[in-house]
């Protein structure tokens, strides 16, 4: 390779080659300012037949813009959030946009870290779901310094954003219904069931009572309780507090243990309503391991579909959340902001497909020997 291939091709060295101004080649570059169309085509054409590759720090600084959007995840190893992203990139990609994906663990102290580091790589929007639903004092002040921002799969109260959501609350409210529609009267739920400060579970059957949550801006496993509750208290069936099981962390190996707390019960449930996939996959061992057979001797419905559900037999029923239109909403409310669109916050509720398959039955009564 000779020197001159080594070196990087200018701006200057594509105007000449173009017959235009260095100014002109940089709006036609950049993508800034007015150029009649024969002067871009000829620009960038002298760019391509030289190789130049345009200097995006240097574009940044003209424009004011990265073209590129910031991401915190709660956790880049679930499949929930390899699905949004999936539709995040689609989107942005085909808008000519990178993205600049962080990790938060679900932890407030590495979201804050990785907003601070995506708002110094200057991104021109930030999407993200996050940890803090009360306070979220990072996020206010990135709205009020004009980087747009679009929250996904929960909702910061007072926070005037945009925000893509599951209508979590109807579709578990759906699911307990079928439950009920086909004879159970007891109903287990396991949910992680973390960040809620307004108490215990008590608590919460207490204020759905009396009316006084705003559903919207409960993490989702919250809202899918008050969903069963709902449908519980629309079918005239008593809320048994022993029957749902808190596992108060995001671990499977809490979750197996409440499981199993709810099937050694002397009343145990006949039906069982694991909240997430998590929950989910830590049901299913247990039940697994006490011998019940499903439906004959416990109905299952999931919230999440996950892949095992459909390859085993009977095929587990599940909540089918839709998870790659929440990334390309989130993802086209970020690119409107970004060029310039004003109005209210727009808040989505995207609804959820139900995947009815085997494991559902009516309730018979089984003994399980003691743990």
């Amino acid at each position: 390779m000779s020197d001159r291939q080594r070196d990087k091709i200018t701006i200057a060295e594509v105007a000449k080659r173009a017959g235009v101004s260095t100014a002109t080649a940089g709006r036609v570059l950049g993508d800034y300012g007015y150029s009649r169309q024969e002067i871009k085509d000829k620009v960038r054409k002298a760019a391509e037949e030289l190789g130049y590759r345009p200097n995006l720090l240097a574009r940044s600084l003209i424009t004011g813009k990265t073209k590129t959007i910031g991401v915190v995840a709660g956790d880049i190893q679930s499949p929930f959030y390899a699905s949004v992203m999936r539709g995040v990139s689609d989107v942005t990609r085909a808008a000519g946009f990178g993205i600049l994906l962080t990790n938060s663990d679900e932890r407030l102290d590495r979201e804050l870290e990785a907003v601070q580091l995506l708002r110094e790589k200057q991104v021109d929007g930030l999407i993200i779901a996050p940890s803090d639903l009360t306070g979220s004092a990072h996020l206010h002040a990135t709205v009020r310094d004009g980087c747009p921002v679009v929250l996904i799969d929960r909702l910061v109260r007072d926070l005037a954003v945009d925000g893509v959501c599951v209508d979590n609350h109807a579709a578990s409210r759906d699911c307990i219904a079928r439950l009920v529609a086909a004879g159970h009267r007891r109903i287990g739920l396991v949910a992680e069931l973390e960040g809620w400060e307004g108490g215990d579970v008590e608590d919460f059957l207490r204020a759905v009572e009396t009316g006084s949550l705003d559903s919207a801006t409960l993490f989702p496993s919250w809202q899918r309780l008050y969903g069963y509750v709902e449908a519980l208290k629309e079918a005239r069936l008593p809320v048994d507090p022993a029957l749902i099981g808190r596992v108060g962390t995001y671990s499977a190996e809490a979750a197996g243990k409440e499981t199993r707390r709810l099937l050694h019960m002397a009343d145990r449930p006949t039906a069982l309503f694991p909240a997430d996939g998590l929950m989910a996959a830590a049901a299913m061992e247990a039940i697994t391991a006490l011998h019940l057979q499903i439906p004959e001797d416990l109905s299952l419905i999931c919230f999440d579909d996950l892949d095992w559900m459909s390859f085993i037999r009977p095929g587990i029923a599940a909540v089918v959340q839709p998870l790659t239109d929440m990334g390309e909403a989130a993802a086209r409310l970020m690119l409107a902001r970004i060029a310039g669109e004003d109005g209210p916050p727009q808040r989505l509720a995207l609804k959820p497909k139900f995947a009815e398959r085997g494991s559902i039955a009516r309730p018979r009564a089984v003994e399980i020997p003691p743990s």
